[in-house]
């Protein structure tokens, strides 16, 4: 046998060729997808993120109030899932942990919301960057907070690309961000041989919506469903609507995008991921861990990888999301699982590769949500800490202080005096739906909706979700199910502690601590505070 010095094709062979196997078994097609040079190419990433959507609210899922056609090319021709759980039910912190695949509690102050982000937590765009990755944003990427705080000297969604607008939109509530257009600028941008990874983040259908502009466009409030913890009004279905147009225009800059990407022949090797932060802006969705806070729409597409035409059952994490990008790239995180400041989120590309529908064999069983802050709306600005674990059954949360209000406290001070009753509220944004409840408080038709919103909660709540997706009627008390809460809070500590949550390792009250960029608002001291 010749010595190493006499063999060097063989020597610097094998490592390349064991590259491009490796390659090929990430993309898992017939054949390696090549460039011109005839070398493996990685897979480019588009992100779509809406802001502020419950899972229910598409064309795919069944929702007759809306059309999305482009969500659901992406989920006929890839996956969707039935039971994807956000890490929080508030934009930032919601954002930080799809940037990261970690959960909130373990982000310090980008867990919360309107804060800073720490800049030892690695986002993916930065990792794919490093990997040769051009890499961009539309819209809104991570905010709302300060990322400048943290010694970051950009948006840890990329750099941005907005300047391009429309002339017209088909409500004043609606951005006249060209989400489409600059994508087709960063696409320009990008070097020829380069993979991209782009954010889409739609501020649509964020708070406000012009109120009447879903009926003005030909929507009909006969047709809108009503979830379970909303009083059956005009107003409530009006306020509906107007929320259907704006996830319609989000969709709209989606087809143009895949359009754009099928005009350039790299659709099949772009990895399309589209989802939402959070749910739905009405009172008892969003900021709340109920179903209709924490749960959300998410469907992926990359042909040569993922088998299309497939909804799965089982519960994911949007925290799985940078993991999945990663794998998918075939570029390694820098730290490795378990280490600190790691990734925390699992790979979906098993689940992705498989050829499964419904429940499959790569079930995780549970995926957790939390939050802390998310509005200035208490006194001293506390927070409402709640924890919750999700099966593909049952709901179980723990709200932390339940002694604080909820949504926010009722009144608050204005010019050191004592403001209006039910001027408060502000983890509700504010909207028709809000207004309509305070104002009909008194009617026993509304009241009780008004309360779910409002009120005080205990310190435990248990929902059969598969029954009981509106989380109305709470099983906590009930002897028949003992078994399953007691399961379920047993499982929920020991991930909460074996992942670091202050709120359970004795140091909760530094989430009291972190500071708040955006307004901050006066209330009167809590009587269990004096």
């Amino acid at each position: 046998m010749l010595p190493y010095r006499n063999r060097p094709f063989v020597f610097f062979a094998l490592p390349f060729l064991a590259f491009q196997f490796l390659c090929c078994l990430t993309l898992q097609a017939g054949e390696c997808d090549r460039g011109d040079d005839g070398t493996a190419k990685r897979p480019n990433i588009l992100i779509a993120i809406s802001d502020d959507q419950s899972w229910i609210h598409t064309s795919a899922s069944g929702c007759s109030t809306i059309s999305t056609p482009n969500f659901d090319r992406v989920a006929r021709e890839g996956v969707r899932f039935n039971n994807a759980i956000c890490a929080s039910p508030g934009c930032s912190p919601s954002r930080a942990s799809i940037l990261t695949g970690r959960y909130p509690w373990q982000l310090e102050q980008a867990g919360t919301h309107a804060s800073s982000f720490p800049k030892k937590y690695l986002v993916y765009p930065e990792v794919l960057e490093k990997a040769g990755y051009f890499v961009g944003y539309t819209g809104k990427g991570w905010q709302p907070g300060n990322f400048k705080a943290s010694g970051r000297d950009r948006n840890p969604a990329g750099v941005g690309f907005s300047k391009l607008k429309v002339q017209q939109v088909p409500a004043s509530g609606i951005s006249k961000n060209n989400y489409a257009g600059n994508f087709n600028a960063f696409l320009e941008e990008k070097p020829t041989d380069q993979p991209f990874c782009f954010w889409y983040g739609a501020t649509e259908p964020h708070r406000g919506f012009e109120k009447g502009s879903g009926v003005a466009s030909g929507k009909r409030l006969t047709d809108v469903k009503i979830p379970g913890f909303l009083p059956d009004s005009e107003e409530i279905r009006s306020d509906i609507l107007d929320y259907c147009l704006e996830i319609e225009w989000f969709d709209r800059h989606l087809g143009k995008m895949i359009k754009t990407l099928e005009a350039r022949g790299e659709l099949d090797s772009t990895l399309i991921i589209v989802t939402s932060d959070n749910g739905m802006a009405f009172p008892r969705a969003k900021a709340n861990v109920y179903e209709y806070g924490i749960h959300m729409p998410l469907a992926i597409r990359f042909p040569s990888v993922i088998p299309g035409d497939r909804v799965v059952d089982d519960v994911v994490s949007l925290t799985d999301l940078a993991p999945t990008i990663l794998e998918i790239a075939n570029v390694e995180h820098p730290l490795a699982k378990g280490e600190l400041n790691s990734m925390t989120g699992e790979s979906l590309v098993p689940m992705l590769r498989s050829d499964e529908s419904g429940k499959t064999s790569f079930s995780r069983g549970a995926a957790y949500s939390c939050r802390e802050r998310h509005s200035s709306s208490r006194w001293d600005n506390l927070t409402y800490p709640q924890r919750c674990i999700r099966t593909s059954r049952y709901l179980l949360i723990r709200n932390m202080k339940p002694e604080r209000w909820p949504a926010g406290a009722p009144r608050k001070l204005q010019s050191g005096k004592l403001g209006p009753e039910d001027g408060g509220y502000h983890d509700i944004d504010a909207c028709p739906s809000l207004s309509f409840m305070i104002a009909e408080k008194l009617n026993p038709k509304v009241s009780p909706y008004f309360s779910l919103a409002v009120a005080h909660r205990p310190a435990l709540e248990l929902y059969d979700i598969q029954q009981d997706p509106a989380c109305l009627n709470n099983l906590s008390d009930d002897s028949e199910h003992q078994k399953v809460k007691v399961e379920l809070e047993k499982k929920l500590n020991q991930y909460l502690k074996a992942t670091g949550d202050p709120r359970l390792n004795g140091d909760g009250d530094v989430w009291e601590k972190y500071i708040r960029y955006s307004r901050l608002r006066s209330f009167p001291r809590p009587d269990w505070a004096k």
